[in-house]
């Protein structure tokens, strides 16, 4: 079942995918025009969740917030609630970077953050699911902001979730932590042509080193580490699902040599991008 909210004049989406077997996306192929974020929720067993090409264990009840440019399937996706929405529908980076689409589920972390509710916090979500249902099927001139109000509220939970899970723990106060957020961020829009540490340093009036202190506290990998992890990531989806040439790639993603682009790629992967693109193509 899929229920769908789009606003004609502000070009705004929101869809509620629950218990479709075909539920999956393809961000550089069929999906690239529709630029969702997605917050998953395996409501079955444990089941294997495929992000980029790369296997990982989804564990029942496990809810996993995934970018708009990350392609997914599910093993069982007949098992998965999927609330996903674009920009226009829902975006806040001006009033509270907690519950905007450049907030903690989608920037808190280098890595997928995996969200595990408790019992009481999944009654919550349930009860909210059905709320959901309700108003995706209401079709008046306020529908849209009900779902907007909605959403909000389930970013709110999930957000709590997560902060507990990931940072209950971490010496590391919230100035600090939303420099980590703020760097993701900037990586994310500018890894393509900016592959020095003392650029994004520069941007968030820090030392380089100051960064790397504040990875460190959150046990993350450098800041060097993770704008290079960017930049093969994306070297991988290109491979995996365009036809793009190992010399185009170099283009698209900054580097002025193929041989240069290549030696990074071989690095990082123990394979060159033609090597790389056989065993990705068997």
């Amino acid at each position: 079942m899929q229920f769908k909210y789009r606003n004609q004049d502000s070009g705004g989406e929101a869809v509620l995918t629950v218990g479709e077997s075909g539920f999956d996306r393809v961000f550089f192929v069929r999906d690239r025009a529709n630029r969702f974020l997605t917050i998953a929720w395996n409501k079955g067993r444990k089941q294997r969740a495929i992000i980029d090409e790369v296997e990982q264990d989804l564990p029942s009840n496990a809810i996993l917030p995934m970018m708009v440019n990350q392609s997914f399937r599910f093993a069982r996706p007949e098992d998965i609630v999927a609330w996903q929405f674009n920009r226009e529908f829902y975006c806040i980076v001006d009033h509270d970077r907690e519950v905007s689409c450049a907030g903690f589920l989608f920037y808190g972390s280098s890595g997928n953050l995996i969200v595990r509710p408790d019992n009481f916090e999944t009654r919550k979500l349930q009860l909210l699911l059905e709320v959901f249902k309700d108003e995706f099927q209401s079709s008046d001139r306020i529908q849209g902001e009900m779902i907007r109000i909605l959403l909000v509220r389930l970013i709110i939970i999930l957000t709590r979730i997560a902060k507990r899970q990931y940072l209950d723990r971490i010496p590391i106060d919230d100035n600090r932590f939303e420099i980590v957020r703020l760097f993701n961020l900037l990586v994310e829009n500018h890894f393509k042509r900016e592959h020095r540490v003392s650029y994004y340093a520069s941007q968030l009036n820090r030392s380089p080193k100051t960064l790397a202190n504040y990875f460190a506290l959150l046990s993350h990998p450098s800041p060097s580490q993770l704008i290079q992890e960017r930049i093969i990531l994306e070297a991988k989806r290109l491979i995996f699902y365009t036809k793009m040439s190992d010399k185009e790639i170099t283009y698209e993603l900054g580097f002025d040599d193929p041989a240069h682009f290549s030696r990074f790629f071989k690095n990082r992967t123990g394979l060159s991008p033609t090597v790389f693109r056989e065993s990705a193509n068997k």
